[in-house]
């Protein structure tokens, strides 16, 4: 194949969903059946010693969550998939939001009880935000759950967003079925032979054979749910899809394997192919473009403890890129040959010659990048739009419990601060590290790292939630504005940030210095 060919077989997505709705065990199936794994092992399951594949740190395995975004990849069907396992924890937030930066499509899992869940309605705004296709699969058919009309309507009035059922569940939780397969115009049975998987429908939707799930009052309330959605129901838009304007919906169950193979065949219809992107002036660079260029939305420490590797996670955006080439960081206009790349499946990781447009990469980092990177293969230099980056609301100041490791303790902040989850201050004239995070499990992880992975035990002491804010004007601020309700503190880039005790005594800053200008990020 030639590389426009092979990106056009490329298929680039996240799962995204609050946490405990299947996500993780969604990605493992999904492996499965791409021949990724031959076992999928569930993720709580601690007593058996089999975790999940996309989680592979430590404290995930321990907590049964996934916290960092694991990127897999798999051939289906003369396709390329590339997965990207997101964090489902609402403190890894920040993670998530930049993961749905580097992907074409999104498939979001819902919980057949839970229906749509805080985690989810945020996660769904920065994809609606993107404008990128979301595909819907409403997980745990085999417990019982809300009824499927109500989870149809709860993801139209919630999310905002039309919805049109793929397929249809006969039945629930111990009386669950199967599902009604609208698009393939077949049933599926659940928990049956092979052979007799797949029944035959007629023109009016009626099951062919004489079975005995036609006697059943599960089948009647299915046929009579199906007649309702034609006729009252959205119709099926690819063109609406593809501006994410409208859901497609599938039920079944990730956990007994049930519906996600129809789901992935199904889904692979109507994903879309590696899309373009925007460059800071505008411009927009087509995944055809010979030229080699992609952005680094993910830096990953330690992947590998044997070697405490830096890892920076690449979405090519155009062109092809192959090991041994030149590269330049558009931000330093720095160039380098790449030696070492990596392709995933968690984990492991095996080198990669050649990738194309659509394809997520590892380059070793020794430093080099920041997350937002632009890297081109050319000496043509140009960025493509920056990637969201928020403000903290909660703040630790932290110091190693013995001074004798005081180089691995900056050492191993300076490496997990630069993969995002936490953000790095420092004050003005004694220099005492000050983290900032969204959530305090990101604190736990950070401790939990630097325990394990640099063997320094840390110190965090709670300064409590403040309220961050940078400065356009720098040059105006004076250290005689700070007081005990104002700290004035610098980032890693070195830049002023102010951090107020609340809302109110930023406000009473604001009045009494009209003259400084106060910016939050995200």
């Amino acid at each position: 194949m030639n590389t426009k060919e092979e990106i056009q077989r490329r298929r680039t997505f996240a799962i995204i969903s609050h946490p405990d709705a299947g996500k993780t065990t969604m990605t493992e199936k999904l492996l499965y059946f791409g021949g990724a794994i031959r076992d999928a092992g569930t993720v709580k399951g601690k007593k058996t010693g089999k975790f999940a594949t996309s989680d592979w740190m430590e404290i995930e395995k321990q907590r049964g969550i996934s916290v960092t975004s694991s990127v897999m990849q798999f051939d289906y069907r003369g396709n390329r998939i590339n997965i990207l396992d997101t964090p489902g924890h609402q403190d890894f937030s920040e993670d998530t939001y930049r993961t749905l930066m580097a992907v074409d499509s999104a498939v979001m899992i819902v919980d057949a009880a839970k229906g749509i869940e805080a985690q989810t309605l945020k996660l769904f705004k920065v994809c609606r935000m993107r404008g990128i296709p979301i595909f819907t699969f409403i997980n745990k058919l085999d417990r019982q759950g809300k009824e499927p009309l109500e989870l149809m309507e709860e993801i139209e009035e919630v999310l905002e967003i039309d919805s049109y059922a793929m397929n249809w569940p006969i039945g629930m939780g111990k009386e669950f079925l199967g599902i009604y397969d609208r698009y393939n115009n077949r049933i599926e049975q659940f928990r049956t032979n092979e052979d007799e998987r797949f029944l035959e429908v007629d023109e009016d939707g009626e099951l062919v054979a004489d079975h005995s799930m036609k006697e059943t009052s599960y089948y009647k309330q299915a046929m009579e749910d199906i007649q309702l959605l034609a006729e009252a129901g959205n119709d099926f838009d690819e063109e609406r899809v593809r501006k994410g304007e409208l859901t497609p919906v599938f039920f079944g169950s990730a956990l007994t394997n049930f519906g996600v193979q129809t789901f992935l065949e199904t889904y692979l219809d109507f994903a879309p192919k590696p899309q373009p992107r925007l460059t800071n002036e505008g411009t927009i660079v087509d995944p055809t473009n010979d030229e080699f260029s992609g952005f680094i939305f993910k830096i990953q420490a330690n992947m590998n403890p044997a070697h405490r590797d830096r890892i920076a996670f690449v979405r090519i955006v155009s062109g092809e890129f192959t090991r041994g080439m030149n590269i330049t960081l558009a931000r330093t206009g720095k160039s380098f040959k790449v030696s070492s790349s990596t392709q995933f499946l968690a984990d492991d990781r095996e080198t990669v010659d050649t990738a194309v447009a659509g394809d997520i990469i590892g380059l070793y980092d020794v430093g080099n990048y920041q997350i937002g990177d632009t890297v081109v293969g050319g000496k043509k230099g140009f960025e493509f739009e920056k990637l969201p980056q928020f403000t903290p609301e909660l703040f630790m100041k932290v110091t190693a419990k013995n001074v004798m490791k005081s180089k691995h303790f900056h050492k191993g902040i300076l490496q997990l601060v630069q993969e995002g989850a936490i953000q790095y201050y420092k004050t003005l004239h004694t220099e005492d590290v000050i983290l900032g995070a969204v959530g305090q499990l990101q604190f736990e992880v950070f401790e939990h790292r630097m325990k394990n992975e640099y063997n320094v035990e840390v110190r965090m002491e709670p300064i409590g939630s403040k309220v961050a804010r940078w400065i356009e004007n720098e040059e105006d601020v004076k250290e005689s504005m700070t007081g005990p309700r104002s700290m004035l503190v610098r980032d890693r880039f070195d830049r002023y940030v102010f951090l107020f005790e609340n809302d109110f005594a930023m406000r009473w800053f604001q009045d009494k210095y009209e003259h400084i200008r106060l910016y939050n990020l995200l």
